[in-house]
């Protein structure tokens, strides 16, 4: 059979309590890429590390590496394309002004865009807004048209969940939807500061452009969406269940956003000065 000396002898190293062990991290392994389509082996690690309860604190990454690899439980991602942005208009448009900014906090910088979701008999747009501090989809609307309405429904709802301080500034590409006067107006209501990607140049709202791949890849590409009342079903639930509250993020230091957001609050309230206690005697 030509195999080596070597081969023929070789006898597993493992205990019976260590095959064992084996046994039940490759069957948490499969859950973790069953329950997230879109992991990759090191967000399946941090997983893992994520959950003590178990003791997989202590398992080395190659060793995830080589069970994804057995296991054949590498992600596969499908691409797709379709032109959303219409810039052949003659709103005013702004400069980038987040180019070389590094947020600090939440709603310093949101950013906003818009994708497709393709179904058999046409398509339905999503509009979102993101808070680029911690990656958290804080408004969107679903439309079947791409008119600048569903851009301001989404506005609004973020608005509304996150009561922004003047001077946020709101982030998007120069599409008609982002420019015309009714958007802007919204904008100028709440003392935002307009700022637009170069034209053409997607690596300008390139995080608006990530989250949207990960919606593609981990929700669209992986159910059947027949009608729009599908994706009225399925796309609240992905954003607010999965990509908010248990999608790990690499930029994040692999914790959700909702979890990012509530370590950065708590992380706030322990730096500010404990209040000083005046007596007065009548």
């Amino acid at each position: 059979m030509e195999l080596s000396k070597s081969s023929y002898y070789y006898r597993s190293h493992m205990t019976l309590e260590e095959q064992q062990f084996e046994e039940k991290l490759t069957k948490r392994i499969e859950e973790i890429a069953a329950e997230n389509p879109g992991y990759g082996q090191r967000r399946i690690y941090k997983e893992l590390r994520r959950d003590k309860s178990k003791n997989y604190a202590t398992v080395n990454h190659k060793r995830v590496e080589r069970i994804v690899r057995e296991q054949n439980l590498q992600c596969k991602q499908p691409k797709a394309y379709r032109v959303t942005t219409n810039s052949n208009h003659k709103f005013p448009r702004y400069p980038n002004l987040i180019k070389d900014i590094v947020p600090e906090r939440i709603n310093q910088i949101w950013i906003a865009d818009i994708t497709y979701i393709h179904l058999l008999g046409g398509f339905v747009y999503l509009a979102a807004i993101l808070d680029l501090f911690s990656r958290k989809v804080i408004g969107y609307a679903l439309s079947v048209t791409l008119d600048a309405s569903f851009a301001i429904e989404a506005l609004k709802m973020a608005i509304e969940r996150r009561h922004p301080f003047p001077g946020c500034i709101h982030h998007s590409d120069h599409g008609v939807q982002y420019a015309c006067n009714d958007y802007v107006d919204v904008l100028k209501e709440h003392k935002f500061v307009s700022s637009m990607a170069k034209q053409g140049n997607p690596y300008e709202n390139a995080n608006a452009e990530s989250f949207f791949k990960t919606f593609k890849y981990e929700e669209v590409h992986l159910n059947d969406y027949h009608t729009i009342n599908d994706v009225i079903e399925r796309v609240p639930y992905f954003i607010e269940q999965v990509y908010n509250a248990r999608r790990l993020h690499s930029s994040l230091g692999y914790v959700p956003p909702n979890e990012f957001e509530a370590l950065q609050a708590a992380a706030a309230s322990d730096t500010q000065p404990a209040p000083v206690m005046v007596s007065c005697q009548l």
